[in-house]
Formats: C-alpha cells, structure tokens, sequence
C-alpha cells in the first residue's frame, strides 16, 4: 500500500468523524445514541444469535430500558444480514415489543488490506404501534495499532412518520480496546447523538466452547456529559456465534 493511499484513508477517517459529529445527532432508536458498534468484518456461512440491553439512569427522568433479540446469517462472504425483535419499558412497566428492525452489514474490503478495513451497515426499523420507520447507513472503520483495535461507526439516519418530523439526523461511536487476552479486553467508548454525549469504560469478551463457536460478551457502563445526557447507561450484550 503506497504513503499516498494511507493518507487518504485517514482524511476519510477523520472526515467520517466530524461529519457524524456536527449538527444534531440521534442514534436508530429515536433518542437512543448508547448502541453497539459494530466491526466491518463477515464470516462466511456463520449463524449468530444476538441479545442487547441498554439501560438509562437518570436522577431527574424516568428510566429506560430497551432490550434486543436478534438472529442472522451471513448470506455471502460479505454480506451478513440479522432481524431484531425490540422491546422498550420504563420504571415499573413490563418489557413490550414495540419494534423490528432489519440489518445488513456489507464488508468492503479485505481485513489487512489496507491501513484501515472498511465495512458499512444498513438498518430499517419499524414500531409496532406508530405507523413510524428509521433507516440509517452506518459506515464502519476499524484500526489495529499494536494490541490496540480502534472502531468508529457514523451514522446518517432518516425518520419519518407518525410522531415523528421527517428529518435526517447523524450519531457517532468510537470505541478503543486493548487486546489483552482474547477473553477480556479493556475498552472505551464515547457515544454521541441528539439527546447523549457518553464516555465511559467497557470490557469485551470471547470464549470459544468448540470448533467453529463462539461466545461474545460485552458490558460497558458510560457517564453522560451534557444535561440532556442520561446521568448513567448500561450497555450488555451476550452473541452466540456457530
């Protein structure tokens, strides 16, 4: 890879970060920014069952807690495509399912071809009881320095219909981690969107039960930044990979 071509990469980089980060932002849940970030890599002929939780804390609004179950498949070398089943509920409500959503996360090129591997994300999410949709593009970025991995997702997001304004919006996370041991690895992640700007630590995990699977675990706790920011969010997720 020639010094020129590098250099590009990293003006993209850096462009995808301040674009994702000026105006208003929003993560695909309307209000929800704290998500998973993604890396841009597919694995062939994989199955994954998938659960999230992000959990809101705030001293002076109610909690919010929004729950996910996903399953999916990689339809190509490249392309790998998940349906979530999505339920949301406040402080002493029971867990409702108010939305699905469909992803397809496209590699764009070879891990280790270039200084920097690219992927990009696509999401459509419906509620159940509003007649309201989001589609966001999220495009991906992945970085090894020595034993440390640096991914940034940012995301350009439309919404549109019942309660809501038709109106696009940006998010950005960035997350770095050392790898440490393939069973726990120390991270940080910042979160930003429309109604959050959180820092906060996180650690991630992978433990390998048998040829060909894979259990990934994740659980981060973040410090809002801002007055509209929750004061705490918990973010955990659990992956079966086979």
């Amino acid at each position: 890879m020639t010094c020129g071509s590098s250099r590009v990469e990293r003006r993209l980089l850096c462009a995808c970060i301040v674009a994702a980060s000026c105006g208003p932002a929003a993560a695909v849940a309307d209000g929800v920014t704290v998500s998973k970030i993604y890396d841009p890599y597919v694995q062939p002929l994989e199955w994954e069952l998938e659960w999230r939780l992000v959990n809101e804390v705030d001293d002076t609004n109610p909690d919010l807690q929004r729950q996910s179950f996903g399953i999916g498949r990689s339809v190509s070398d490249r392309v790998f495509a998940e349906l979530y089943v999505i339920g949301t509920r406040g402080r002493d409500e029971s867990l409702d399912v108010d939305a699905f959503e469909l992803e397809a996360k496209w590699q764009l090129t070879e891990q280790g071809e270039y200084a920097v591997d690219w992927g990009i994300l696509f999401e459509l999410e419906r509620e159940t009881e509003n007649n309201a949709w989001e589609f966001a593009s999220r495009l991906i970025a992945a970085r090894d320095i020595g034993k440390t991995t640096t991914l940034v997702n940012a995301s350009l997001i439309y919404e549109w219909g019942e309660g809501r304004e038709n109106e696009f919006e940006t998010a950005l996370q960035v997350q770095t981690r050392y790898r440490y041991r393939e069973a726990f690895e120390p991270a940080i992640e910042l979160h930003m969107g429309q109604d959050t700007i959180a820092l906060g630590p996180a650690i991630i995990g992978l433990w390998r039960p048998s040829t060909g699977k894979k259990l990934r675990w994740e659980l981060g706790v973040f410090a809002g930044l801002d007055e509209k920011s929750p004061d705490r969010t918990v973010k955990a997720s659990i992956e079966f990979e086979f």
